[in-house]
């Protein structure tokens, strides 16, 4: 080889941005009890204390070792505070929505226990972040925390866990009960009972007609306009009973609400309208 400069260009360029934007520890917090809603996603690790996490139609017991998230534009309340202290990592970029699709994480799915371990590399990073290294130091520890969080969904099964991410994959199937989750998954359905609405302080029944009821109004807010189609895109093989369950969370019937979303494109009346 001689000696002359070789220069050679990369053509195809990474788009997989991940950016961090802070590393904090919170040591005070001033929103206790009062709806947070941020611009990126952010994953927590709670040093010490416990409080109440809710999300939604989730609410989560936080406390030593749990790693949690929250997600750009999703409100969430931090409540029922007992000396809580947490660190966080604000994240975003094409590549931060990659990492939560490819590790199952989701508004139904963001608390994760037992990661105590994690508590003295954390502590140690935000101890050590100045200006020059505090987006490497995030941006590793972010990372190697996900490589984590995948070795302990694998170790450790959480039976409430994974109805959750069944319901997530199969609510829209409307032969779905409890006990043919419980048997798919391998469970006893009185004790996956039980589980479950302790975990997530509703029943199961309750929370997939929460899910179906979100989901239905999903699709009305983006053009799906003849109930009987959305009873049976979200989960229901009856429309009649989907329209009483609807008037009955929402406060008006489906064609109350559509009407109020897309005055001018409704179809003819159907029976399950008069519900």
């Amino acid at each position: 080889m001689n000696h002359q400069n070789i220069c050679k260009f990369i053509t195809h360029k990474n788009e997989d941005i991940l950016t961090t934007h802070n590393f904090i520890y919170e040591s005070n917090l001033p929103f206790n009890g009062i709806p947070q809603t941020h611009p990126h996603h952010i994953l927590y690790l709670v040093r010490n204390g416990e409080g109440t996490l809710k999300m939604g139609m989730t609410t989560s017991l936080l406390k030593t070792g749990v790693l949690f998230f929250s997600f750009a534009g999703i409100p969430f309340t931090i409540e029922n505070t007992d000396n809580l202290r947490y660190m966080y990592i604000s994240f975003s970029g094409q590549r931060a929505d990659e990492l939560l699709t490819r590790f199952g994480i989701s508004s139904s799915l963001f608390t994760f226990d037992g990661f105590e371990g994690l508590l003295p590399l954390w502590c140690d990073n935000i101890v050590r972040a100045n200006d020059e290294n505090i987006d490497l130091l995030s941006e590793s520890l972010l990372l190697y925390t996900f490589s984590s969080l995948k070795k302990a969904k694998q170790l450790h099964s959480d039976p409430a866990l994974d109805v959750l991410r069944y319901l997530e994959e199969h609510f829209t199937n409307s032969t779905l009960s409890l006990s043919s989750v419980a048997a798919e998954l391998g469970y006893n359905a009185k004790y996956l009972s039980h589980l479950f609405k302790k975990h997530m302080g509703m029943g199961f029944s309750e929370y997939l007609k929460n899910m179906r009821i979100k989901h239905a109004i999903l699709l009305m807010e983006n053009g799906v306009t003849a109930v009987k189609n959305v009873a049976l895109l979200c989960g229901f093989s009856d429309p009649l009973y989907f329209s009483r369950v609807f008037s009955e969370m929402i406060g008006v019937s489906p064609r109350q609400y559509l009407s109020q979303k897309h005055p001018t494109t409704l179809l003819p009346m159907e029976k399950s309208d008069f519900l």
